[in-house]
């Protein structure tokens, strides 16, 4: 980071938190790569939290004048205007991504709002925070696809796409996570947006030992796949997505969909446009949903991956 990449984001900064988002937003995406310098740092509005998070660890010199810049942004007429109270620094090159407060009082969570729905995310404590917000325009498709529909989430995590389905009126969403910590929260996030929960299922199990639970609970009319790209002793994207895929026929019902995620920049389109139609070649590939607007990236191809697939004509 060197000072022209600082003054950049000192600039970049104040325009956004001058008109800041009325829901949680990210107000600054250097993994996009399109500022030199800063392709190491996201910031994010939690809704009057700033959270600043560095991928890879930088000189000393530039970690202290970051942490210069970012207090001087706080002392700033536009900070105070902006409503935002707190400032936290997450350092995720870091083996615990331990986090520190520049300002306001350390919290262990806060409940954000997305397109009206409620979520529930942890601060400071984990690697991530429980809610990905490249995922919005995911969501919300969801969300306005779904009415009447029984759908699949796997690696369902904190169930940001079952909350999307149940409000957007599906019959049932079964979700499957290793993390029962990552369900429980799911939970939470179902009650925070007063969901009737006799309609959502939560099955704490590893994927590739349970295919029968989750053929139990189908055929599903929409099948939703957003797996870690990698998952030490549990999930090898390289490995596992294609076991994952070929499975699908027998999952989906005659008409059914594919909502296929992936947001590893080694890995285009292509991979999962070959993989299903290598391995589920009764499925068609639609379309690639957009990315929202706050996510720019030098590459199209290397950001967020979430593409639909149909089965029949």
């Amino acid at each position: 980071m060197t000072p022209d990449a600082l003054a950049t984001l000192h600039a970049h900064l104040l325009d956004a938190l001058a008109t800041p988002p009325t829901e949680t937003r990210r107000l600054f995406h250097g993994r996009g790569r399109c500022w030199p310098g800063l392709e190491q740092v996201t910031v994010d509005w939690m809704q009057g939290l700033v959270l600043v998070s560095l991928f890879k660890e930088p000189e000393p010199g530039q970690l202290d004048a970051l942490i210069q810049l970012l207090l001087g942004i706080s002392t700033s007429p536009t900070w105070q205007a902006s409503g935002a109270s707190h400032l936290l620094l997450q350092h995720r090159y870091l083996p615990d991504s331990s986090a520190q407060w520049l300002l306001g009082e350390a919290l262990d969570e806060l409940t954000l709002e997305e397109e009206g729905l409620r979520y529930r995310v942890d601060l400071g404590r984990k690697q991530n925070n429980g809610l990905f917000l490249d995922m919005r325009y995911g969501r919300n498709w969801v969300r306005e696809n779904t009415r009447g529909k029984r759908v699949l989430n796997l690696f369902a995590y904190t169930c940001g796409f079952s909350v999307a389905a149940i409000e957007g009126g599906a019959s049932h969403v079964v979700n499957l996570d290793m993390s029962r910590p990552a369900l429980s929260r799911g939970r939470d996030n179902h009650r925070l947006n007063g969901h009737d929960l006799s309609r959502v299922s939560f099955l704490g199990h590893d994927l590739f030992k349970s295919w029968a639970k989750v053929k139990n609970g189908g055929p599903y009319d929409l099948v939703i796949i957003d797996p870690p790209s990698f998952q030490k002793g549990s999930f090898l994207l390289s490995k596992d997505y294609p076991r994952v895929l070929r499975r699908l026929p027998e999952l989906l019902t005659s008409q059914g969909t594919l909502l296929a995620c992936m947001n590893d920049p080694a890995f285009g389109p292509e991979f999962l446009i070959d993989g299903v139609t290598r391995e589920a070649p009764g499925l068609h590939f639609q379309r690639r949903l957009d990315n929202p607007p706050e996510f720019p990236d030098i590459e199209a191809e290397a950001g967020l991956k979430a593409l639909l697939f149909t089965l029949g004509d």
